[in-house]
């Protein structure tokens, strides 16, 4: 059941949308923004902050996006996740990184998660109690990437989130 939950998040937000399914702007706090959407009867809302710095810069990165999701069902729980542009070099798993404190990750193609409730629940304190957050990766041609991102406004974006969810 874990793994459907994580891999159903990133289908959910990467397939084409109809114009009833389509992401509603609930608010921007900070570098963190808060989104919800319908698929089906399922409800769930979201917040993702953009990187603020991408290494190396040689490369071209894409679109890299940190989210964490609720579904109003309760399939998933303030649920973080990694989104890359690329794909993941699986064997190679990213890690999140707040305060010297390291959360590894596994991959599902250009996205991944932690894998361990309690790892999630320790990463979403570290991120409301700290300001920066950096990802490291190697990308599926085997390049190191790193990405650091903003926590400014994410505890007011994840209350907003769990209130729209509830």
């Amino acid at each position: 059941m874990r793994l459907f939950k994580l891999l159903a998040l990133p289908a959910l937000m990467l397939m084409p949308l109809s114009a009833n399914a389509s992401p509603t702007l609930k608010g921007s706090f900070g570098d963190w923004t808060v989104y919800s959407r319908y698929d089906g009867a399922q409800r769930l809302c979201y917040v993702v902050a953009h990187a603020k710095s991408k290494s190396p810069a040689s490369v071209r990165h894409g679109d890299i996006h940190f989210l964490v999701a609720n579904w109003k069902s309760g399939i998933a729980f303030e649920q973080p996740s990694f989104m890359a542009d690329f794909s993941l070099k699986a064997d190679r798993p990213p890690s999140v990184q707040i305060d010297g404190q390291k959360f590894p990750m596994y991959v599902s193609k250009n996205e991944s998660f932690i894998a361990e409730r309690s790892d999630e629940v320790s990463l979403i304190n570290r991120m409301r109690a700290g300001s920066t957050m950096k990802v490291s990766a190697v990308s599926g041609r085997g390049t190191n990437v790193s990405y650091t991102f903003s926590l400014n406004g994410i505890t007011a974006a994840l209350e907003r989130a769990q209130s729209d969810c509830n």
